[in-house]
């Protein structure tokens, strides 16, 4: 009577490591997800302070501007973030479009921080001089309008003129370099001139909405983000460069 051997099941294969490359695509994803934080700030948590030029002379809670703050200051470093990880990654294609993508990102994160600062410092102002009346409360009046209009300014320069740069730059060397499908990059490449020139016809004072032409950008980054999440860089002349100095790398290591 002919037996049989079973054998013994073979334990599961081993979870392939994550390459370099991957763990960069899934951090610059992770950033670039993040740079959403902020939306409830400008148009929910800011409106008493944006559309009440009397604010700072009431009384009550200013938590919502803190904690708007809060956000913007995260979106700001989080854009920072961005441009550092993605760099080492793009500058293979183009380093003078790379480093122009991290300035970019500086500049944005710059603007942001003066804006944050111009609404934190009414919050101050409404804390130590409240209850004013007469010349003091006029000149009060006059100085949080115009730390609102420097705020409304750095949104329109930073949070909506410089996000169209940085998809030209950026963009331009995701559709070179292939690392993502093209479609992504050039929704960011074709929505960023309609921004541009919404905020042009709203700093000339020809236009007062910007919010529109401002979506496919939102959606430019954010499909960005969910891709390098997701998926992470495509196979490319760049990541097998970047994957094959990688290798060579933890080869030496182990020689010596």
């Amino acid at each position: 009577m002919a037996t049989t051997v079973q054998i013994p099941a073979t334990k599961a294969a081993k979870k392939i490591p994550m390459t370099s490359t991957r763990k960069t695509a899934l951090i610059a994803g992770v950033f670039y997800l993040i740079t959403f934080v902020s939306i409830p700030a400008p148009y929910g948590l800011y409106g008493p302070v944006r559309n009440h030029r009397d604010w700072i002379l009431s009384s009550g809670s200013h938590t919502g501007v803190l904690v708007g703050a809060l956000l913007e200051v995260i979106v700001a470093l989080a854009g920072i973030g961005t441009a550092i990880t993605l760099y080492p990654v793009v500058k293979r294609q183009n380093e003078g479009f790379a480093l122009g993508f991290v300035a970019s990102r500086v500049v944005e994160a710059g603007m942001i921080f003066t804006g944050v600062l111009s609404l934190l410092s009414i919050v101050t102002l409404r804390q130590d001089l409240a209850g004013a009346a007469g010349a003091t409360a006029a000149s009060l009046v006059a100085t949080g309008a115009s730390h609102v209009a420097i705020y409304n300014w750095t949104f329109l320069l930073g949070q909506t003129l410089m996000p169209a740069i940085n998809a030209l730059l950026l963009g331009t060397l995701l559709y070179r370099s292939r690392l993502v499908p093209r479609i992504i990059p050039l929704l960011g490449l074709i929505a960023a001139p309609l921004l541009i020139v919404g905020v042009i016809a709203r700093l000339f004072g020809a236009g007062t909405f910007v919010l529109v032409p401002g979506l496919p950008i939102a959606a430019w980054e954010l499909s960005l983000g969910v891709w390098l999440v997701v998926k992470g860089f495509r196979p490319c002349p760049i990541t097998a460069a970047m994957d094959a100095a990688g290798t060579l790398t933890a080869d030496q290591d182990v020689a010596i």
